[in-house]
C-alpha cells in the first residue's frame, strides 16, 4: 500500500512541476547603427524581454552589424531599462560608463562593432532593474595593446577590490588594436 502512495505522489509531483514549465520567448535584435540599438532594446524590454547576450561583426550578407539575443518568460512585466554605449576613445567610454552606473545601470555585455565611419567602436550594454535598485557599482576600463600590461593593471585592479566583467578587442581612435577590459566593484 505505502508503494501505491510513493507512486501516486511521485506522479502528481511530476505533473505539478510540468505544469510549472514555462515557456520561454526570444526576440533577436540586428541594425547596423548603434545609434538605432538603444531605441530597439528599449521596446523590447517594454514589451517584457531582457538582454541575454550581444555580438558584433560580419553578417551572413557581407554587412557589419550588431545583433542581440533578448528573451522573457511568461508573465513578464516591463521592469528593464537599457543604455548602450558605443565609442571609438577608451577614456570617453570610461567617463560614459560610470555616469551610467550613477544613474543606476549595471554592466551587461560587451562588443566591438565597426561604424559606417569606418572605425571600431566598443558597445557596452547596461541595464537597470526598475524593481530592484541592486548595487552599485564603480567601474574601471583598461586599454592596452600588449598583453603583460593587461595583467599588469588587471592585478592591480584586482587588489582594489574590481572584478572583470568582460573583455574585447578591437581598433580604438587612440590606441590602434587594443584588448578593452571592464571591471567593476561595488560601492561601499
Amino acid at each position: 500500500m505505502r508503494t501505491v502512495f510513493a507512486f501516486a505522489g511521485c506522479v502528481l509531483l511530476g505533473a505539478t512541476l510540468l505544469a510549472q514549465q514555462q515557456t520561454v520567448e526570444y526576440r533577436v535584435l540586428a541594425t547596423n547603427k548603434t545609434s538605432t540599438m538603444e531605441k530597439e532594446l528599449n521596446e523590447a524590454a517594454n514589451a517584457g524581454y531582457r538582454f541575454q547576450q550581444v555580438m558584433g561583426g560580419d553578417s551572413a550578407i557581407g554587412g557589419q552589424e550588431v545583433v542581440i539575443i533578448m528573451s522573457r518568460v511568461q508573465p513578464s512585466s516591463a521592469r528593464y531599462s537599457y543604455r548602450l554605449l558605443a565609442t571609438a576613445r577608451t577614456s570617453t567610454m570610461q567617463r560614459e560608463l560610470q555616469s551610467a552606473a550613477d544613474a543606476g545601470f549595471g554592466y551587461r555585455g560587451q562588443t566591438v562593432f565597426t561604424s559606417a565611419f569606418g572605425g571600431d567602436e566598443v558597445v557596452v550594454i547596461l541595464e537597470r532593474d526598475s524593481n530592484d535598485p541592486g548595487t552599485r557599482f564603480d567601474y574601471r576600463l583598461i586599454a592596452t595593446t600588449k598583453t603583460s600590461t593587461l595583467e599588469k593593471e588587471l592585478l592591480e585592479a584586482g587588489r582594489a577590490g574590481y572584478d572583470i566583467v568582460g573583455m574585447t578587442v578591437g581598433n580604438t581612435a587612440v590606441g590602434g588594436k587594443e584588448l578593452v577590459a571592464i571591471t567593476r566593484r561595488p560601492r561601499p
